[in-house]
């Protein structure tokens, strides 16, 4: 039985071109046992019918503040909603609901509800790629919004890229989710991972100068610690490497490290017996051939440091892959993200790339969301939206287990 047997939705449509897809939305969410009430912005009426909505759906379509029969329609329906679902959900719309300005019907119940709510964008890539979207979309994410798609794909006006609205499906699934307690960073109700041996490395290595400066990067560990959180609640048995000071939950092995030389000695030292193996972590790529015994001082002048490459982890890995191990890399890239990772994902060996632009806003270091895109070694890409990083940890290891299955490898730890 579907989560949305018996519960009551609240389907906001916004004024775009993707709105014809809420008609078909709204029949499967019906069909699914739902109690569906319409809520049309002014825009929507543009490219849809209410007749239409009305016919599908369980209530007729709401659309004004001014209900003669109902004074205050945006506080009933707020309160009265299991889940709020706006498909497509406009740049307009998106910056209304984070900045709490509630200009019509759909605003206010949006405001007015403390019930989950689910948002999918849908506009051009220009639009859904312009820094003030980002922002409003980082912002509703931080506060617990959840978000399906866009995907990449066609759009209006014949243009292909990101921002098309996600297809009526994977709308009603991740309704489901939703309602299921899965999408908010919340762990995963799966055992999918029971007896499978997890190594995750976390945060950025330090390359001491002297006892008081190093070489090191803004990563924040936070990713590797989801992807490590994430793995554990679905049964897997976790060994974390990290140089971070975060918290740990209880069942995952932590070890600290702070160099690239200790990461790789503890990684070494677990990666055989490991089904799956996530490198998460910054590693740097070089560090200084000698360190200072004395905190080195501005009056002595600027100090001559001869570097030397570290180890490259994930390629050792790789050169020593057992089979039917799953290796994942990840890439932090600023500029051809893509053809870049694609690179690394073969000179590397591994299975999985998980590649990021870390100059986009709200993505990557420091963030607690993120924005992917997961290759594999076939060519195939998944494109991860912005989201938390623990259902972007989520969706990597979707991927691994995919990957995992397919190499042939017993769902049982290797001992």
């Amino acid at each position: 039985m579907s989560t949305l047997t018996g519960r009551r939705v609240v389907l906001g449509v916004c004024g775009g071109i993707a709105a014809y897809k809420a008609v078909e939305v709204c029949r499967r969410m019906v069909d699914a046992g739902a109690h569906v009430v319409p809520v049309m912005t002014s825009g929507a009426s543009h490219f849809i019918g209410e007749t239409t909505l009305s016919a599908l759906a369980s209530e007729p379509v709401r659309r004004t503040l001014w209900d003669e029969s109902d004074p205050i329609p945006h506080t009933r329906l707020g309160q009265g909603a299991d889940l709020v679902v706006v498909a497509p959900a406009t740049a307009r719309l998106l910056s209304a609901y984070a900045h709490g300005y509630s200009h019509d019907l759909l605003t206010n119940v949006l405001i007015a509800t403390r019930a989950p709510v689910l948002v999918c964008p849908a506009m051009h890539t220009e639009m859904w790629e312009h820094p003030s979207v980002r922002d409003n979309m980082a912002l509703l994410v931080s506060r617990g919004t959840h978000v399906v798609g866009p995907a990449s794909g066609r759009l209006a006006g014949g243009d292909v890229g990101a921002g098309r609205l996600a297809d009526p499906e994977e709308i009603v699934a991740a309704a489901e989710a939703v309602l299921a307690g899965v999408g908010d960073g919340s762990p995963s109700p799966r055992r999918d991972l029971d007896g499978v041996r997890v190594l995750v490395t976390a945060g950025g290595t330090r390359e001491p100068i002297d006892p008081v400066r190093f070489i090191g990067n803004r990563s924040s560990g936070k990713q590797g610690h989801a992807i490590a959180e994430e793995a554990a609640a679905r049964g897997a048995s976790v060994t974390l490497v990290t140089t971070t000071d975060l918290a740990v939950p209880a069942g995952i092995e932590r070890v600290r490290v702070d160099t690239a030389a200790e990461m790789h000695r503890a990684v070494a030292a677990v990666a055989p017996s490991a089904g799956v193996v996530v490198m998460a972590a910054a590693v740097a790529d070089f560090t200084p051939v000698s360190v200072a015994p004395g905190k080195l001082k501005k009056r002595d002048g600027v100090p001559a440091v001869e570097l030397t490459p570290t180890v490259d982890i994930l390629a050792a890995l790789g050169a020593a892959k057992p089979a039917g191990q799953v290796l994942i890399g990840f890439a932090a890239e600023t500029a051809d993200v893509a053809a870049n990772a694609a690179d690394k994902l073969r000179a590397k060996n591994a299975d999985l790339l998980v590649a990021n632009d870390v100059g986009a806003p709200s993505v990557g270091f420091e963030h607690d969301t993120n924005e992917v895109l997961i290759l594999e070694r076939s060519g195939e890409q998944h494109h991860v939206p912005l989201a938390h990083k623990r259902d972007v940890a989520r969706a990597v290891l979707d991927q691994a287990i995919v990957a995992l299955h397919r190499a042939g490898r017993p769902d049982e730890e290797n001992q």
